[in-house]
């Protein structure tokens, strides 16, 4: 799909000519003079980026940058400014531009800010989507979060105590290998089984409870008769 860019310049000539560049670039553009103007076509296209004058009628490029980003949008933003406004450029980015072209400029150099952008933002994306991906397990209509310490099934949270959740982890971070009670217990509190502990037993009752269908015949679950448990699991995309 076409990226969408917004461009607000009261300059007629720079605008028409910012606008017909980048269309015919392979971008779907829409142009105003103003900070109305912008909110106009927030509000009816999905933008991608904006191009912003620093100077403009009724309401600053810097005024509409800060409204922008109070108002929690994250629509990447290129400033332009006058050649010598350096303390503005440096406004501009404090109040949340992402970054700045001082005029007069190529066009050429627009697109390859705007490219720059866009490919920093798709590299962000993706590291947060496989972070989050490495985060989150999920098995039928349960859903583990190790970095926020949750267990869902479906909408609905499962409350799990410190060590129901250590255990968890250990059992789904070694899924589908069997582990004896020596290795669950030093995975999860680092330290050795003593012969008379049986919290691990215990743990794990709980914890079929919370997520078997039927404890006594766990499908998750289950004990590995003369050495441990195993946790059978097929991850989900």
């Amino acid at each position: 799909m076409r990226k969408k860019i917004a461009i607000i310049d009261d300059d007629k000539k720079i605008r028409d000519l910012i606008k017909q560049y980048l269309n015919d670039q392979g971008f779907e553009c829409f142009a105003g003079e103003q900070g109305k103007d912008l909110d106009q076509i927030i509000q009816k296209k999905d933008i991608d980026l904006i191009v912003l004058d620093l100077m403009l009628p009724n309401e600053s490029g810097l005024d509409i940058c800060k409204r922008v980003r109070v108002n929690k949008v994250n629509i990447p933003i290129i400033m332009l400014t006058a050649k010598g406004d350096e303390v503005d450029r440096i406004i501009g980015l404090e109040m949340g531009a992402d970054d700045y072209l001082p005029k007069p400029f190529n066009p050429r150099e627009l697109l390859a800010r705007i490219n720059s952008i866009f490919r920093r933002h798709e590299m962000e994306t993706n590291e947060n989507l496989i972070n989050r991906s490495a985060n989150i397990i999920k098995f039928d209509d349960f859903e583990f979060n190790s970095q926020e310490r949750t267990l869902k099934k479906g909408q609905q949270s499962i409350d799990l105590t410190s060590g129901e959740f250590s255990l968890l982890k250990v059992f789904i971070e070694n899924a589908n290998q069997p582990l004896s009670r020596d290795q669950i217990m030093q995975l999860a509190k680092g330290k050795e089984l003593d012969v008379f502990d049986r919290s691990i037993d215990v743990q794990i009752s709980r914890i079929r409870k919370l997520i078997e269908a039927n404890p006594n015949k766990p499908k998750y679950l289950k004990t590995k008769w003369g050495y441990g448990y195993v946790f059978e699991l097929t991850p989900q995309s």
